[in-house]
């Protein structure tokens, strides 16, 4: 991580070697919400829908990227303890946008919902991620 823990920084978002190679993109990071993008090509299972296990991959860097930069204020880190998805529908080409927003933001633990919708406006998964937060020394 790039979190400058000693002085308690905000963190900025850095794309890891998976987010790059799915095409995604972070159009806004802060505090209360991280957004980003993904396309549906190339993201794709063998019977041509949006695979669950991209909508999982993604989800979950969305919403660990929004509990590192809440542990950066505090000069920790974030590590995922627990993810869990439900796929409403799915999509065929396009661009989907996730949205993390902090259900919970503790000292120890921090929770966020991760709503995975298609440009169509159609919600095609939601997610909760739980991070714990610790001190980097400890990761």
């Amino acid at each position: 991580m790039d979190a400058d823990a000693a002085t308690g920084d905000i963190w900025t978002i850095t794309l890891g070697e998976l987010d790059e190679k799915m095409g995604v993109r972070i159009l806004e990071e802060s505090l209360e919400k991280v957004v980003a993008t993904m396309p549906v090509e190339g993201n794709r299972q063998s019977l041509g829908r949006l695979h669950g296990g991209a909508s999982l991959a993604a989800g979950e860097a969305v919403g660990s990227w929004a509990a590192v930069k809440h542990a950066s204020t505090m000069g920790k880190v974030a590590v995922g303890v627990d993810v869990s998805a439900t796929h409403h529908r799915g999509a065929r080409d396009g661009m989907v946008t996730l949205t993390a927003t902090p259900l919970h933001l503790g000292r120890r633990i921090a929770t966020h919902e991760v709503v995975i919708e298609h440009e169509s406006g159609k919600r095609l998964c939601t997610l909760r991620i739980t991070s714990m937060l610790i001190d980097p020394e400890h990761g």
